[in-house]
């Protein structure tokens, strides 16, 4: 704000000597005080950059524990070949628990400076605004002379060009002044705003953390549980495999009847555009191992399906794999079938309600991060990728649903062996293509 808009309070008169002091002497505290650069959040990230090549280092060992892992599946289904799964999984999952430490350390300690320098800039901000706010008070009390004023007051030329430059001179600084305030201003913004993101990472490694501890040890419990169950030999193995898809067989069909007495009518109207993008990946690396519908393997595994094909698609990502919710919606429900019958179905599933007509299933999920009634935002976290319930292998299975024609149920089963299971069913006409919407 220029000095010439301050309105006069006392009559016409130059600026005191003693205002004048007044005024350069805060002027001087206020050119002392460093106005602090926005290199705090580039020193951090170069700090970071730094840091980058362990975490590159322990992410290679994560990606060649994933290679091996997926060289593993496609091997036939053994014994040794899946204790030799659970044993890669466990060390992926313990390299992975590095990582997310070494992230919980850098983040803990971004924090403690950006905070450390936030306090600082407040503080320089508080002694700038206090001291412009004394000289804009002194400015305002002694009144603002005009050029005429000057003019007419003072008896000698140079005494009128002295004290001319000494107001144009109070006016620039303060002009400067104030712009570096608000210059100063942005960055702590900046800086609030890069320490609250920084805070919300910390809060998301410290519960990954403790997910990944969560399942590195349910991996060597499921480790031991084969061993003792099998008594290490093949044969015991493949005849646990045999129970298990014939359980998983007669459930299926229970299933199947069940879905087969639900009519409903699903307008295609009331369904979004196909092609559109509506859904996101629910995975960030998509590798798709199983289409939808009759594809070459439902087909070569009829009974598998039932002759009805595969009512999803299936992504092969090893475990532990965060699954995100492909578009915002509610979930409707949460389940694990392993507790009615162990093996035969989803395993540990959710399914959420969007708001487009659409819902989605993601099934075989080793932790469920959500429940019932949670709202979500596209890209939420609502578990971690497994191989729980019937699976060949760890992978996520994602089935796409008309809203209208899918419910949560409780069936009891006929199945030996198995009780009430509780799972998503729907009409035949309610299933849909993923990749139609994807």
């Amino acid at each position: 704000m220029p000095l010439t808009r301050f309105k006069k309070k006392t009559p016409a008169n130059i600026l005191s000597r003693t205002k004048v002091f007044i005024i350069s002497t805060l002027l001087l505290i206020v050119f002392y005080i460093p106005i602090a650069q926005s290199a705090t959040v580039t020193e951090l990230k170069n700090r970071i950059e730094d840091k980058n090549k362990e975490i590159e280092k322990i992410e290679a060992e994560i990606k060649e524990y994933e290679k091996q892992i997926a060289n593993n599946s496609s091997k036939s289904k053994t014994l040794k070949v899946e204790i030799e799964r659970l044993e890669l999984t466990r060390k992926k999952l313990l390299s992975e628990i590095t990582l997310t430490e070494r992230k919980i350390n850098e983040s803990s300690v971004t924090i403690t400076k950006l905070a450390e320098e936030i306090n600082k800039k407040e503080k320089n901000i508080a002694t700038l605004r206090d001291s412009m706010a004394e000289i804009m008070r002194v400015l305002d009390e002694e009144g603002s002379p005009s050029l005429l004023e000057i003019t007419l007051k003072e008896n000698r030329f140079s005494d009128f060009f002295n004290a001319f430059e000494e107001i144009e001179s109070f006016d620039e600084k303060i002009q400067t002044k104030l712009a570096e305030l608000r210059s100063l201003r942005k960055i702590l913004d900046s800086e609030k705003e890069t320490e609250e993101t920084e805070k919300k990472n910390f809060e998301n490694y410290k519960s990954q953390l403790s997910d990944q501890k969560k399942l590195t040890e349910f991996t060597k419990k499921t480790t031991n549980s084969l061993l003792k169950n099998t008594q290490n030999q093949e044969t015991v193995y493949k005849k646990l495999l045999t129970e298990q898809l014939n359980k998983k067989n007669e459930l299926e069909k229970e299933i199947a009847d069940y879905e087969s007495q639900i009519k409903v009518i699903i307008d295609p109207s009331t369904l979004p555009l196909t092609g559109q993008g509506i859904l996101s990946w629910p995975l960030d690396k998509v590798v798709i191992t199983q289409y939808f519908g009759n594809t070459a393997f439902a087909t070569k595994n009829a009974q598998i399906y039932n002759g009805k094909g595969h009512n999803g698609i299936d992504l092969g990502i090893s475990e532990g794999t965060i699954v995100k919710s492909a578009a915002k919606g509610v979930v409707v429900g949460t389940g694990d079938t392993d507790k009615a019958c162990m093996g035969a179905s989803y395993g540990k599933w959710v399914l959420v309600e969007h708001l487009n007509g659409l819902s989605t299933l993601y099934a075989h999920l080793s932790i469920i991060k959500t429940q019932a009634g949670a709202k979500l935002e596209r890209g939420d976290s609502l578990g971690y990728s497994g191989s729980t319930g019937y699976s060949t292998g760890p992978h996520l299975h994602f089935t796409v649903y008309a809203s209208k024609g899918v419910s949560i149920q409780s069936l009891k089963s006929k199945v030996r062996g198995c009780g009430v299971y509780i799972l998503p069913v729907a009409s035949q006409s309610s299933y849909l293509n993923p990749l139609s919407y994807l």
